[in-house]
């Protein structure tokens, strides 16, 4: 908290919306639908993994915990969000900043990571599936869950750390929806260079190295698919598959856009808009692609709706 007894900074101004002032009921409309249907549609997802006997496997063990995370970081970001909307200033205390971020960061490097840890179980089950039951065990499951939020809370502690330690000499209009890295650094009047780094070499270990063996898995498991003899097999192994890539793609493409590239001295559309993307619309079309794609989730869906 050194930087706000040197720069005097209590509070930050949030601009994400200063030119939207005439469309703030549809925003608010729009966002609150988002994040009443993202929340419905998760936790339901998380229910059917806890309550239907066929879906308590690694698979939806993995999935209900991306669904939690789903529903934490839009949780820090669209109630405030739908408050600025309904008030003339939308400030966020100093403090309040700090925890935003560190907690908003922590569930996004989570979810990178454990991204990463779904498609070893696909890889697993689809190229190893005699020795699927032996390596992915209920130990196994909870070790690689629990890693993956670990690497995420620490990797924002990190972060977090070392951009309030920076000065803020006097501006503290945030150009941005909520408190994120980037826009925070383009504040600061001191040298930025280190979270360039921190932010380029860690996201190496939390973004790209997961990313690359996700990659590499379907590149096994979609070998592996096209030699299978069974047309079901194949059609069954690419639905499976084919909703986490999906969300892998949807994911990665806008965080890696928004981290891992320099910081640029003026603000862009883009730029405000993209961590819109991973932040408001990929949990809620999470839910969707698996539930549209998954047999499963489909049919534990219609037992549950018929036991209501």
């Amino acid at each position: 908290m050194n930087a706000q007894n040197q720069t005097g900074i209590s509070e930050f101004i949030i601009l994400g919306f200063k030119n939207l002032q005439e469309i703030h009921f549809l925003l608010f409309s729009g966002f609150l639908t988002i994040y009443l249907f993202t929340v419905l549609w998760n936790t339901f997802i998380i229910i059917m993994v806890m309550v239907d006997q066929k879906l308590r496997t690694p698979m939806y063990f993995f999935l209900g915990n991306l669904s939690f995370l789903d529903i934490c970081y839009t949780t820090t970001t669209i109630p405030q969000m739908l408050d600025f909307l309904m008030r003339e200033r939308s400030s966020i205390s100093y403090v309040g900043c700090v925890l935003q971020l560190y907690f908003f960061f922590s569930f996004v490097g989570s979810e990178c990571l454990l991204l990463a840890v779904m498609a070893f179980d696909r890889y697993v089950a689809i190229c190893n599936p005699l020795r699927y039951s032996l390596i992915i065990r209920k130990n196994v499951c909870l070790q690689l869950a629990s890693v993956s939020w670990a690497g995420g809370f620490l990797n924002s502690a990190l972060h977090t750390h070392f951009a309030f330690q920076l000065p803020f000499c006097g501006d503290n209009h945030l150009d941005a929806f909520y408190c994120d890295i980037p826009p925070l650094l383009k504040l600061s009047c001191g040298d930025i260079s280190l979270n360039q780094r921190l932010l380029l070499s860690i996201g190496l270990i939390v973004a790209w190295t997961p990313l690359f063996c996700i990659l590499l898995s379907y590149t096994y498991i979609i070998s592996t698919v096209l030699k299978m003899r069974s047309p079901e097999g194949r059609q069954k192994a690419f639905s499976t598959c084919s909703s986490h890539l999906t969300v892998v793609l949807l994911y990665y493409g806008s965080c890696i856009f928004t981290y891992l590239r320099p910081i640029p001295s003026e603000s862009s559309v883009n730029g405000k808009l993209i961590p819109l993307m991973y932040s408001i619309l990929t949990p809620l079309l999470n839910p969707v692609i698996y539930t549209l794609r998954n047999k499963d989730v489909k049919k534990a869906w219609r037992s549950m709706m018929g036991k209501i």
